[in-house]
């Protein structure tokens, strides 16, 4: 991809399935690549790989859901290893249940990573990228968010607000010719899914989910990569304010 060549690149959820495929992409096209998440060991692990492959990472133990701790760690990285030119907004959590089974707590809990994590990353980051008239920004939201998800209430309401947030801030960084896109991954293989489909019942779910794939297949973490890389890049610069679903054909728009 144009133009992501030595780039600082911070992408959250760094150590889990989609957002450590994510990162070693980037660590491909010769990012440097800051890995945000809480699993400071796991991130750790990923950026190992990533300088094992010849690549530049650092790891850094962030909770997004932090506003003060966002905006130090944001901080950090630029003072460690230059302006962030690349967000990928990829962390998120859910364990399914039915809605009316489900209590405020839990609610609270989803929302802080899903929606009020990626509001604290926009708040930190974007303000830098406007000031110097240059970035780009890829957030993950989710096919949840596009057409709903049975016994995943919350989560799609995190993910569709972030939807609407893309498209909002999309609008609003134009005058400094930021881009601002969403990429919503369809099922996909990761722990967050193995959380909301658990034991018998949850086979049964994931079979479902295989047998309306029109590719026939789950999605895995490496089919997302490839998308988010192309948004971060010179290539898509006139992109702004999509959302593009990868998931196999499973949902369609156009």
């Amino acid at each position: 991809m144009k133009g992501l060549k030595e780039k600082v690149v911070v992408v959250t959820g760094a150590a889990g399935g989609i957002g450590s495929a994510i990162s070693r992409r980037f660590g491909d096209e010769g990012s440097t690549v800051a890995l945000f998440d809480l699993n400071e060991e796991g991130a750790a692990h990923v950026a190992a790989q990533i300088e094992a492959a010849g690549g530049k990472a650092r790891a850094y133990r962030v909770d997004i859901t932090d506003h003060e701790g966002v905006h130090a760690a944001v901080a950090r990285v630029e003072e460690e290893l230059g302006p962030i030119e690349v967000l990928v907004n990829n962390a998120g959590w859910d364990m399914g249940a039915f809605f009316l089974q489900t209590e405020k707590p839990f609610w609270d809990k989803v929302v802080a990573i899903n929606l009020y994590g990626p509001l604290n990353m926009h708040h930190a980051v974007l303000r830098r990228m406007a000031e110097r008239g240059r970035g780009r920004v890829v957030n993950i939201s989710s096919d949840a968010g596009r057409v709903g998800s049975s016994m995943e209430a919350v989560y799609s309401f995190c993910k569709g607000g972030l939807i609407a947030f893309t498209k909002t801030m999309a609008r609003e960084m134009a005058r400094q010719m930021i881009p601002v896109n969403v990429v919503c991954p369809g099922p996909t293989a990761t722990p967050l899914l193995d959380n909301l489909a658990q034991g018998e019942k949850g086979e049964r779910i994931k079979a479902a989910l295989v047998k309306a794939v029109p590719f026939g297949r789950m999605g895995e973490p490496g089919d997302i990569p490839g998308m988010v890389a192309f948004l971060a890049s010179d290539d898509a610069a006139f992109i702004s304010g999509q959302v593009i679903s990868v998931s196999g054909g499973l949902t369609m728009v156009g």
